[in-house]
Protein backbone atom coordinates (compact mmCIF):
# COMPACT_ATOMS: atom_id res chain seq x y z
CA UNK A 1 0.00 0.00 0.00
CA UNK A 2 1.31 3.52 -0.83
CA UNK A 3 1.66 6.22 1.52
CA UNK A 4 -0.81 8.36 -0.46
CA UNK A 5 -3.46 5.56 0.01
CA UNK A 6 -2.61 5.03 3.50
CA UNK A 7 -3.17 8.66 4.00
CA UNK A 8 -6.52 8.61 1.99
CA UNK A 9 -7.82 5.68 4.00
CA UNK A 10 -7.24 7.55 7.14
CA UNK A 11 -9.04 10.25 6.03
CA UNK A 12 -6.18 12.98 5.82
CA UNK A 13 -5.66 15.08 3.13
CA UNK A 14 -2.09 16.95 3.34
CA UNK A 15 -2.34 20.47 3.31
CA UNK A 16 -0.15 22.58 0.69
CA UNK A 17 3.20 22.64 2.07
CA UNK A 18 3.41 26.13 4.38
CA UNK A 19 6.04 28.90 2.72
CA UNK A 20 9.00 29.30 5.08
CA UNK A 21 7.97 32.36 7.78
CA UNK A 22 11.72 33.66 7.74
CA UNK A 23 14.89 33.31 5.76
CA UNK A 24 15.43 29.34 5.73
CA UNK A 25 14.91 26.06 3.10
CA UNK A 26 11.96 24.41 4.10
CA UNK A 27 14.66 21.23 4.08
CA UNK A 28 17.74 20.42 3.82
CA UNK A 29 19.25 16.77 2.57
CA UNK A 30 22.51 15.15 3.40
CA UNK A 31 23.21 11.56 2.30
CA UNK A 32 19.97 9.42 3.23
CA UNK A 33 18.81 12.35 5.77
CA UNK A 34 16.03 14.50 5.02
CA UNK A 35 16.16 17.48 7.58
CA UNK A 36 12.38 19.40 8.01
CA UNK A 37 13.13 22.73 9.35
CA UNK A 38 10.64 23.71 12.21
CA UNK A 39 6.68 23.68 10.90
CA UNK A 40 4.28 25.54 13.11
CA UNK A 41 0.46 24.71 13.10
CA UNK A 42 -0.68 27.01 9.85
CA UNK A 43 -3.70 26.50 8.31
CA UNK A 44 -3.42 28.29 4.93
CA UNK A 45 -0.66 30.32 6.11
CA UNK A 46 -1.69 31.41 9.12
CA UNK A 47 -2.25 30.36 12.97
CA UNK A 48 -5.15 30.07 13.98
CA UNK A 49 -4.37 30.82 17.46
CA UNK A 50 -1.74 31.95 19.29
CA UNK A 51 -0.71 31.10 22.70
CA UNK A 52 0.55 28.81 25.43
CA UNK A 53 -0.38 25.36 26.69
CA UNK A 54 -1.46 25.55 29.77
CA UNK A 55 -3.03 29.09 29.81
CA UNK A 56 -4.57 29.93 26.27
CA UNK A 57 -4.36 25.83 25.05
CA UNK A 58 -6.07 22.80 26.61
CA UNK A 59 -4.12 19.54 25.87
CA UNK A 60 -6.57 18.51 23.34
CA UNK A 61 -5.64 21.57 21.58
CA UNK A 62 -2.01 21.31 21.76
CA UNK A 63 -2.58 18.03 20.44
CA UNK A 64 -4.17 18.62 17.65
CA UNK A 65 -1.59 21.58 16.74
CA UNK A 66 1.14 19.32 17.07
CA UNK A 67 -0.98 16.78 14.43
CA UNK A 68 -1.28 19.96 12.26
CA UNK A 69 2.54 20.79 12.22
CA UNK A 70 3.29 17.28 11.71
CA UNK A 71 1.19 17.02 8.62
CA UNK A 72 2.49 20.19 7.30
CA UNK A 73 6.15 18.64 7.82
CA UNK A 74 4.99 15.64 5.59
CA UNK A 75 3.99 18.36 3.11
CA UNK A 76 7.08 19.46 2.82
CA UNK A 77 8.84 15.88 2.69
CA UNK A 78 6.53 15.08 -0.01
CA UNK A 79 7.18 18.21 -1.78
CA UNK A 80 11.06 17.47 -1.65
CA UNK A 81 10.77 13.66 -2.48
CA UNK A 82 7.90 13.78 -5.04
CA UNK A 83 6.66 10.86 -2.64
CA UNK A 84 6.36 10.20 0.93
CA UNK A 85 7.06 6.20 0.05
CA UNK A 86 11.13 7.29 -0.16
CA UNK A 87 10.65 7.85 3.53
CA UNK A 88 12.46 4.59 4.94
CA UNK A 89 11.89 5.59 8.57
CA UNK A 90 11.28 8.62 10.58
CA UNK A 91 14.24 9.05 12.69
CA UNK A 92 13.70 12.04 15.31
CA UNK A 93 10.99 13.91 15.75
CA UNK A 94 11.61 17.09 17.89
CA UNK A 95 8.35 18.81 19.26
CA UNK A 96 9.06 22.36 21.16
CA UNK A 97 6.32 23.52 23.07
CA UNK A 98 5.21 27.01 24.32
CA UNK A 99 4.48 26.14 27.92
CA UNK A 100 2.77 28.44 30.59
CA UNK A 101 4.05 28.23 34.19
CA UNK A 102 3.75 25.10 35.33
CA UNK A 103 2.48 23.01 32.33
CA UNK A 104 4.41 20.09 32.24
CA UNK A 105 2.64 17.76 29.79
CA UNK A 106 4.53 18.44 26.97
CA UNK A 107 5.09 14.77 26.20
CA UNK A 108 1.69 14.29 25.95
CA UNK A 109 1.42 16.92 23.55
CA UNK A 110 3.90 15.40 20.96
CA UNK A 111 1.84 12.50 20.85
CA UNK A 112 -0.13 13.86 18.47
CA UNK A 113 2.66 14.16 16.13
CA UNK A 114 4.15 10.33 17.18
CA UNK A 115 1.03 8.75 16.73
CA UNK A 116 0.46 10.50 13.35
CA UNK A 117 3.49 9.05 12.11
CA UNK A 118 2.93 5.54 13.36
CA UNK A 119 -0.69 5.55 11.79
CA UNK A 120 1.09 6.98 8.43
CA UNK A 121 4.22 5.15 8.61
CA UNK A 122 3.58 2.16 11.03
CA UNK A 123 6.92 0.41 12.93
CA UNK A 124 9.06 2.80 10.19
CA UNK A 125 7.03 5.65 11.88
CA UNK A 126 8.68 5.27 15.26
CA UNK A 127 10.94 7.34 16.11
CA UNK A 128 13.80 9.25 18.89
CA UNK A 129 11.99 12.02 20.30
CA UNK A 130 12.03 15.53 22.24
CA UNK A 131 9.77 17.17 23.63
CA UNK A 132 10.86 20.23 24.90
CA UNK A 133 9.03 23.29 27.04
CA UNK A 134 9.97 26.88 25.19
CA UNK A 135 9.08 30.39 26.61
CA UNK A 136 7.97 31.68 23.51
CA UNK A 137 8.00 29.63 19.74
CA UNK A 138 7.31 31.99 16.56
CA UNK A 139 4.71 33.98 15.86
CA UNK A 140 2.95 33.31 18.96
CA UNK A 141 2.46 29.54 17.79
CA UNK A 142 1.72 27.24 20.48
CA UNK A 143 3.71 24.41 18.63
CA UNK A 144 6.84 23.98 16.50
CA UNK A 145 7.53 20.28 15.30
CA UNK A 146 11.00 19.19 13.60
CA UNK A 147 11.79 15.92 11.48
CA UNK A 148 14.96 13.85 10.50
CA UNK A 149 13.52 11.08 8.17
CA UNK A 150 15.37 8.26 6.24
CA UNK A 151 14.85 8.59 2.74
CA UNK A 152 15.48 6.44 -0.77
Amino acid sequence: MTIDSKLKDLGITLPEPPRPVATYDPAARSGNLLFISGQLPLVEGRLQKVGKLGSQFTLEEGVEAARRATLNALSVAKQQLGSLDKVSRVVRLGVHVASASGFTDQSRVANGASELLISVFGDSGRHARLALGAAELPLGAPVEIELILEVE
